[in-house]
């Protein structure tokens, strides 16, 4: 399955609406044994996305960014936009081009495999307009080493990170030109849809859950999940064509 951003008049920022829409869409990969991966692109060429739109109201009564009301966003909005808070084990690869900003993160952090174009930059201006920097770059603190995310966020929108800079820290695990960009992520995705599963949502469900406990519990509990998504006597794969494949790749 594709899932485009598709805003690209407000530089694909996200609104109510959007928040809504991937509440639904999340829920729908869940329940639909089909949808085996994800990817996540944008439309237009200027941004993936620029995070949250603050010309719409996202609470209700107050403007996102109401000077009277610093705090005034009630909800955090990565509750609807993450795949893993909606409890989705499905493998999600991200397309990122041109701006990646602030509110986009809850998407990015929170994929499974990033990739980008050359002219893709990453960037947080939320000290720059008098917000505290904390919901986005906690999440990016699995993906970064922590003094690049702390550079980012203290910078705001005095420096981009560069496409190049972001794959030496990992933020990303490849460079693809843009217009071979999104065929790129959907030949990863069909790579990962076409092995069994359980094995794929096992392996996806064990290593982002270990984030939030210690080594020792993450290797205690490890047995668990093979146990869950290796069902002996169960063969989902011909290995001989698996075999195939591989030599076929190198």
């Amino acid at each position: 399955m594709t899932v485009t951003l598709d805003r690209p008049e407000v530089l694909n920022a996200f609104n109510d609406e959007m928040r809504s829409e991937f509440t639904q869409l999340w829920s729908r990969v869940r329940a639909d044994d089909n949808v085996r991966a994800v990817v996540l692109a944008a439309a237009g060429d200027r941004a993936f996305s620029t995070g949250v739109d603050v010309t719409e109201k996202l609470d209700g009564d107050s403007p996102f960014l109401d000077k009277q009301h610093p705090w005034a966003e009630n909800e955090d909005p990565g509750r609807q936009l993450s795949p893993r808070r909606n409890e989705v084990w499905k493998p999600v690869i991200a397309a990122v081009h041109g701006m990646c900003a602030g509110g986009a993160f809850y998407w990015v952090a929170d994929c499974d495999i990033v990739i980008c174009s050359p002219d893709a930059t990453f960037f947080d201006p939320h000290v720059t307009y008098g917000l505290v920097a904390a919901l986005e770059p906690i999440a990016l603190r699995y993906r970064m080493p922590f003094s690049d995310v702390m550079r980012m966020a203290l910078l705001g929108l005095h420096e981009r990170m560069t496409a190049e800079r972001a794959l030496t820290i990992g933020l990303v695990t490849e460079i693809v030109e843009r217009s071979s960009l999104l065929a790129r992520a959907q030949e990863l995705a069909a790579a990962v849809a076409g092995q069994p599963p359980a094995a794929v949502q096992g392996t996806v469900k064990a290593l982002w859950q270990s984030l939030d406990v210690s080594r020792a519990q993450s290797l205690a509990t490890a047995l668990m999940y093979t146990q869950v998504g290796n069902p002996l006597g169960a063969a989902e794969v011909d290995r001989a064509s698996a075999k195939r494949a591989h030599q076929w790749r190198r």
